[in-house]
């Protein structure tokens, strides 16, 4: 059986080497290519490996590779930051022994937590490891629409974006890149139980049903913390631009707190207080979109 964290490794790796050409690396191609990205041997030579070690490697065959062979691969595929701290965390997790039962408790939100929600006048969410939606403010709600309509097991970012009666959501410029920092934050996830049901479940049912996240999830993108800028289109007020950032809450690996912000005095925020005030007044009839 193959170890599920090599098995991880040798599909990050995979990924990676498919986004290099010979031309980036200093490689001249020569002849005709089979592949788009560099092939094996071109890549374990950059590194100073033999090609069955790293073919290997990519299979997620029994091996250990040291720090250093790391290090070699990680120049060679001239990964970020992030993602020479994910390549580590894999690969050292394949070094060892799948543990014969893993601690899956359920994910809870600290009250310390949900009163702080409820005191801010900015929306904002409590989400799972895996991108379940645990908590939300009323900012939230008037912002996405209320949450509690939906079944608990699809109160999940990932499956409201790539839900099949939303496509029109898709249109937004901002859309793939959202898609693509959840998707990195569930890749993030995976890295530390790569068989956990709920990401199974999560990530096998898209991948049968959606062409547009099999494309995306394929890239093996990361995200640890997350920041970015999203265009919400609101019928009642008109577009809506925020920030968005990820903040850490307590547990190993912890719930995060999502918060859209606006620029102050911007007319995007006021626009925001303009539809917490129709919400209040008469409610806004809106669905989540993530």
């Amino acid at each position: 059986m193959t170890h599920p964290y090599a098995r991880e490794l040798g599909d990050f790796l995979r990924a990676r080497r498919s986004r290099l050409r010979p031309v980036d690396v200093g490689l001249v191609p020569g002849g005709r290519r089979k592949v788009t990205g560099l092939r094996r041997e071109e890549l374990a030579l950059l590194a100073g490996l033999s090609t069955d070690y790293y073919q290997r490697m990519e299979q997620g065959r029994e091996v250990r590779p040291s720090d250093d062979v790391l290090d070699a691969i990680a120049g060679a595929l001239g990964l970020d930051e992030g993602e020479r701290r994910h390549l580590f965390l894999l690969a050292r997790a394949a070094r060892r022994p799948v543990p014969a039962r893993v601690d899956r408790g359920p994910e809870d939100v600290p009250e310390s937590t949900r009163r702080l929600l409820r005191v801010m006048d900015t929306p904002a969410v409590v989400l799972g490891r895996h991108l379940d939606l645990l908590d939300w403010n009323a900012a939230a709600e008037a912002l996405l629409g209320d949450p509690g309509g939906y079944p608990p097991e699809r109160l999940n970012m990932l499956l409201l974006m790539f839900d099949d009666v939303r496509t029109v959501d898709r249109t937004c410029p901002d859309w793939e890149r959202q898609a693509l920092d959840y998707i990195g934050m569930m890749r993030a996830a995976v890295a530390t139980d790569p068989t956990h049901p709920r990401a199974t479940a999560i990530v096998g049912e898209l991948s049968i049903r959606s062409a547009e996240f099999r494309r995306l999830w394929a890239r093996h993108d990361v995200r640890v913390r997350v920041s970015g800028r999203k265009t919400f289109r609101v019928a009642q007020v008109g577009d809506i631009v925020l920030d968005w950032d990820t903040y850490p809450l307590p547990g190993d690996p912890g719930p995060v707190m999502l918060v859209w912000t606006a620029e102050p005095g911007s007319a995007d925020a006021d626009r925001l207080r303009l539809l917490a005030s129709l919400r209040a007044t008469r409610g806004v009839p809106r669905r989540p979109v993530g």
